[in-house]
């Protein structure tokens, strides 16, 4: 082969070796989107607006928030599953359209998370908060119990709809205390919490960041949090497992960043480290307290099995609550 032709082609095996490395990089030419699968103005979004706000001194290409509601968040995942598996499109996504939307809607799904997403780190865990109607007749989860048991059907709670986490606290409270309620789906935790502070509904699970408005002007009355522990931004809300019959009850909702499968690994490695560096920012930690989350930094490898745990417990309310899209 002539000298030319022999560099020539050492030049192109070069050129393809590399390839690879440069195509597994993030686009420069553009922003990143973080896709929010829920309305503006809302919690979720407030918590997504904040880590693209984060991330936009870790990254050059900038990041923009694009809101995709509906569907119980699987609009907006959808969009990222279809998406270009380069790393310019993120879902902020919770354990809704992640781990319970797959169990209670099954074949109506039009992705599968865990084949058509790849997990990239855990930004928080939202445990949400029992609030009560100030009338009510009860004042600790104790006599909630009580109650519950002496009036069966009775009580009366509000969630944002079938098979999000608030529906699934209401039903591991009732399996776990022996009490049976009768859920009340809503649209949103706004007319949740009207509608309690009214009367029309004894109770509703919510985040503490929508309920604090109504807790502080007396409205509604707080009696616990849904996570294993009180919440480090609520210390004087004592969390449902005290109460020693609810010891095994902790099921909260969680908020982590995912990308299209297929997208190398170069890449999620990139963003989790990128996001790493935001979850360790004291200010960005403060604010998502503000929001009611607890921030958890952990692997990739890590959140997987996070994820994977979660969805076992989703699994285990949702089959003894006989939870569907139809119920």
């Amino acid at each position: 082969m002539p000298p030319i032709r022999i560099l020539a082609a050492a030049a192109a095996l070069a050129f393809a070796a590399s390839s690879p490395v440069h195509a597994a990089d993030l686009p420069a030419n553009r922003p990143i989107t973080l896709i929010v699968p829920f309305a503006a103005g809302g919690g979720v979004d407030g918590m997504g607006r904040l880590l693209a706000e984060r991330l936009r001194s870790e990254l050059p290409q900038g990041v923009v928030v694009e809101n995709k509601p509906g569907a119980s968040g699987m609009l907006g995942a959808a969009a990222v599953v279809r998406a270009a598996p380069d790393g310019a499109t993120l879902l902020l996504g919770s354990a809704g359209e992640t781990a319970i939307n797959p169990l209670v809607f099954k074949t109506k799904m039009q992705y599968q998370p865990e084949k058509d997403l790849a997990p990239v780190a855990l930004i928080a865990r939202v445990p949400n908060v029992l609030v009560a109607n100030p009338k009510l007749p009860v004042a600790s989860v104790e006599q909630l119990v009580a109650y519950g048991r002496a009036h069966p059907d009775k009580l009366t709670y509000a969630t944002s709809g079938v098979g999000n986490p608030q529906h699934l606290n209401g039903e591991l409270l009732q399996s776990l205390a022996g009490i049976k309620m009768v859920h009340v789906p809503y649209k949103g935790a706004a007319a949740q919490l009207v509608d309690v502070a009214a009367g029309s509904v004894d109770l509703t699970f919510v985040s503490l960041a929508g309920a604090l408005p109504f807790i502080k002007s007396g409205k509604v009355k707080p009696l616990a949090v849904t996570s294993a522990k009180r919440a480090s931004f609520a210390p004087d809300i004592p969390a449902l497992a005290e109460y020693a019959p609810l010891k095994d009850y902790a099921l909260e909702n969680w908020f982590g960043v995912f990308v299209p499968a297929g997208t190398p690994p170069q890449v999620q490695q990139k963003l989790a480290a990128a996001i790493g560096r935001a979850l360790k920012d004291e200010k960005f930690v403060a604010s998502i307290r503000e929001l009611g989350g607890e921030v958890q930094p952990m692997s990739q490898d890590a959140f997987r099995a996070f994820i994977k745990a979660q969805t076992a417990v989703f699994a285990k309310v949702v089959a003894d609550g006989n939870i569907t899209a139809e119920n």
